[in-house]
């Protein structure tokens, strides 16, 4: 299986702090990766580092085949790599399908001229409505199409924010600790859903996770750090049983 992210010797300091020393990891294409780590050892800053949010002081980020280490987050999300956060980022007072729409990309509707030409854009705004629907169904939000977004639980609005990111035609998406704050049942049905969303979409996912006892369940990979540091690499419960990890655990 080829790798479809490889970070290689990142390095991102705050002051006197080195926050990234040196990491080097890669995501395997189709894989579902988690990277884990106690507080402050800089899974957030390695997240917003790939994604454009900050730039390294040193090495190289390689996405697919092309380099996009320094890139503005704009120009990594339109290469094809998106990210959630934490505190889903999403329009609340849109519907839920109005959510994914906004998200399409070359929406032909949207210009002043088109949009009063309804031959030039009938046919894509269909394609896209159809889209979205089956982006709802696979992420059991078909029910809830019609409801603005801010009636949804937290659970559903990460879903959401998720098939938002899927719209936009993203293949590898970064996801900031995706089952924070939401009980163990949804918190299972999210990983499960991220599981169809490999199987059936081809779909590769980085995600910083702290319930490593729920995600152990469900991802291939795993990458450990401890302060700005790669020191664990492989199998998820290999990762979560070495001694190094156990005590950068225990040590936080």
């Amino acid at each position: 299986m080829s790798s479809l992210l490889e970070v290689k010797d990142l390095g991102k300091s705050f002051g006197g702090l080195k926050a990234l020393d040196g990491v080097s990891l890669t995501v395997e294409k189709g894989k579902l990766t988690i990277l884990i780590g106690p507080n402050g050892s800089g899974k957030t800053t390695l997240i917003n580092t790939v994604s454009g949010f900050y730039k390294p002081d040193q090495g190289t980020v390689i996405f697919g085949e092309k380099d996009i280490t320094g890139w503005a987050p704009h120009r990594v999300y339109g290469a094809g790599l998106a990210r959630t956060f934490q505190v889903p980022s999403i329009f609340f007072k849109l519907t839920v399908l109005e959510n994914l729409l906004v998200a399409d990309r070359g929406n032909p509707g949207e210009g002043f001229g088109r949009s009063m030409l309804r031959k030039f854009w009938e046919a894509e705004e269909s394609a896209s409505i159809t889209k979205a629907a089956g982006l709802l169904k696979l992420l059991n939000l078909s029910d809830h199409w019609d409801k603005q977004a801010f009636a949804l639980s937290g659970g559903q609005m990460k879903l959401l924010e998720i098939g938002r990111a899927l719209m936009s035609g993203a293949n590898l998406l970064l996801l900031d600790e995706p089952v924070s704050g939401v009980n163990p049942t949804l918190a299972h049905e999210i990983f499960a859903d991220l599981v169809k969303l490999r199987n059936e979409l081809g779909l590769t996912l980085l995600i910083v996770e702290h319930r490593l006892d729920i995600a152990a369940q469900y991802v291939d990979a795993a990458h450990a750090l401890a302060f700005g540091k790669v020191i664990a690499s492989g199998k998820p419960q290999e990762v979560l049983s070495d001694k190094r990890v156990i005590e950068a655990y225990l040590g936080a």
